[in-house]
């Protein structure tokens, strides 16, 4: 029992499960397991047969060019069959795809998890070129324009909660100028600005509520300008029709309940 009351329980082998997936979720690349046993400070014998039965249960994918372990995709389809995520992703996938054919660009869906986005959905641009953020991909809640759309327009506690959780793991934020910044996009409806990564990419975002009104999730074009003339829809028109997207996508989520 601990001071509080409250029984713990030891799982060794959970805890080292959880542990490593965590650790790999920061390497999108893979890990070799004594490259997790150093970076854990557990032994290779510790990891090892962990290692491997999660790979045999579809959890972990194993390269086989040089043995690296990483995150294979059932764990996100785990996450999207227990969680609002299914139905989420399910109401928005056609809607997104119209959309990346309508504008000719690609588009992503974001949801807030913990402290960071989580990019649950994605369509490509239809045509040769493009620019799209990975299945999966982890994003910063405080410099993003997804991230800041989520926070924008999630309820104070939560908001509260979700930059105490980000500023944990990110640079020291002025949290005066990022209030201020939050409430510009609640009062315009959605968020826009230059990519401060990849250039000729302006991100735009808007916001998809759920059934009981709250923030659901965030629904981003990075638009990507060509100059070579064959470009049909210009930045005004595309970020019309995301807006016309995540209104959609927020009806569909209020009919499906």
């Amino acid at each position: 029992m601990t001071a509080g009351g409250k029984a713990t329980y030891a799982a060794p082998a959970v805890q080292k499960t959880f542990e490593i997936l965590g650790l790999l979720e920061q390497h999108p690349g893979g890990l070799l397991v004594s490259e997790m046993a150093a970076l854990l400070g557990r032994s290779v014998g510790e990891l090892f047969r962990i290692v491997v039965v999660v790979e045999q249960l579809g959890y972990l994918r194993k390269s086989p060019k040089d043995d690296r372990y990483s995150v294979a995709y059932k764990l996100l389809d785990l996450a999207y069959r227990s969680t609002p995520a299914r139905s989420l992703v399910d109401v928005a996938r056609p809607v997104m795809r119209h959309l990346a054919v309508d504008t000719g660009q690609s588009c992503h869906l974001v949801v807030l998890n913990e402290a960071s986005g989580l990019v649950i959905a994605r369509e490509h641009s239809p045509g040769t070129r493009g620019f799209a953020l990975r299945l999966g991909a982890s994003i910063d809640l405080l410099a993003s324009c997804s991230g800041k759309v989520l926070l924008s327009f999630a309820s104070p506690e939560d908001r509260t909660t979700a930059i105490a959780r980000a500023s944990g793991i990110a640079a020291p934020v002025d949290r005066d100028a990022l209030e201020r910044q939050l409430a510009l996009i609640r009062k315009a409806g959605f968020a826009q600005r230059k990519s401060p990564i990849t250039l000729g990419v302006t991100d735009i975002s808007y916001p998809v509520f759920g059934f009981d009104g709250l923030v659901a999730a965030a629904l981003t074009i990075p638009f990507l300008r060509l100059i070579d003339g064959s470009q049909t829809i210009d930045i005004d028109a595309a970020r019309a029709l995301l807006a016309g997207a995540a209104a959609e996508i927020t009806e569909g989520l209020s009919s499906a309940a």
